[in-house]
């Protein structure tokens, strides 16, 4: 019998195992992600606080990076903190509030992630099909436009597929194998019809990878076009390296996604799906200032500068 009463479904917990299938890895898995994290917070706040304090990077290109450093903090923030808690604690129960909550905030960061991806691929395909005009389209106020977009498609987005969990009913706890509150959680959870929410569910997920990875691919083909016309050797190395880095990032986001989702054969394997959902929740915002930084000659002089700084200082 489906239950309806609202004030008996917010009573109603979940219970997430995490990887409490292998009790002897448990405290080796929370060194390891605590380092994690603290290299993801350290990295892309430091990111963000070397693209303000350089005016060399008061571009177009790093005016996005810092934000998507932003999202990439914000992301690692909402999911490896409550990932930590299950790996210590004995009770990994979670209320059907905080879980929606933390779903609610992980799920806007992924899409403008998506979108805001999609307009740094957009910002290099100005930058070297387009020279001449770059600073005419890619201006300041165009910028803060994309910007704009990108947090409103995940805000908006997120807030429909939020809407339709809160029409779902539970009518009991229910033990949940995995370490995060994903759509699929409630999908599994639900007493009630879920065929509306599956249908959302569809159409949000599949608009938003696929309209943002259209738009990168498309990007990137008229930039290699470009590319193999240009004469200069150098001119070529020069613009594959300006684009190496958001490629990068790319492939490991959209390839990371397409693997847990798109590939049947994965999907009956929990590890896999659990250790997957890790990647992308907590190593990727930390791969990302990595990527962009490594091979940035102005992040690393003006980071070398801050050190350099800091021991006269002390």
């Amino acid at each position: 019998m489906v239950s309806t009463d609202k004030n008996q479904s917010t009573a109603i917990v979940f219970i997430l195992l995490g990887f409490s299938e292998y009790p002897e890895i448990e405290v080796p898995l929370f060194l390891l992600f605590l380092i994690i994290y603290v290299v993801s917070v350290l990295g892309n706040v430091g990111m963000i606080v070397i693209i303000r304090i350089n005016p060399k990077l008061h571009t177009p290109m790093y005016f996005f990076l810092k934000h998507l450093s932003f999202v990439d903090f914000c992301y690692t923030t909402i999911a490896t903190p409550k990932l930590l808690e299950n790996l210590i604690v004995e009770d990994r129960s979670v209320s059907i509030k905080l879980c929606v909550t933390q779903f609610h905030f992980g799920s806007t960061c992924v899409i403008t992630e998506m979108v805001m991806l999609a307009v740094m691929a957009y910002d290099r395909f100005v930058a070297i099909c387009y020279p001449l005009i770059y600073t005419i389209v890619i201006s300041p106020k165009r910028c803060a436009l994309l910007v704009t977009v990108a947090y409103a498609s995940g805000i908006i987005s997120t807030s429909i597929l939020t809407y339709s969990i809160f029409i779902l009913s539970f009518c009991e706890t229910k033990i949940i194998n995995n370490f995060l509150c994903e759509y699929s959680v409630f999908l599994d959870a639900s007493c009630s019809d879920i065929h509306f929410s599956e249908t959302i569910l569809f159409v949000i997920a599949n608009l938003s990878a696929f309209c943002t990875l259209i738009i990168i691919l498309t990007s990137y083909l008229f930039i290699f076009i470009t590319i193999l016309k240009m004469h200069s050797a150098s001119g070529r190395n020069k613009a594959f390296s300006t684009c190496g880095s958001h490629m990068t990032a790319v492939t490991i986001f959209y390839g990371s996604i397409f693997f847990l989702y798109c590939i049947p054969s994965f999907q009956s394997s929990k590890l896999v799906v659990k250790v997957g959902s890790v990647f992308y929740t907590v190593v990727i915002p930390m791969l990302n200032p990595l990527i962009y930084s490594l091979r940035n000659k102005d992040v690393i002089e003006t980071f070398k500068k801050l050190m350099h700084f800091k021991v006269i200082s002390q």
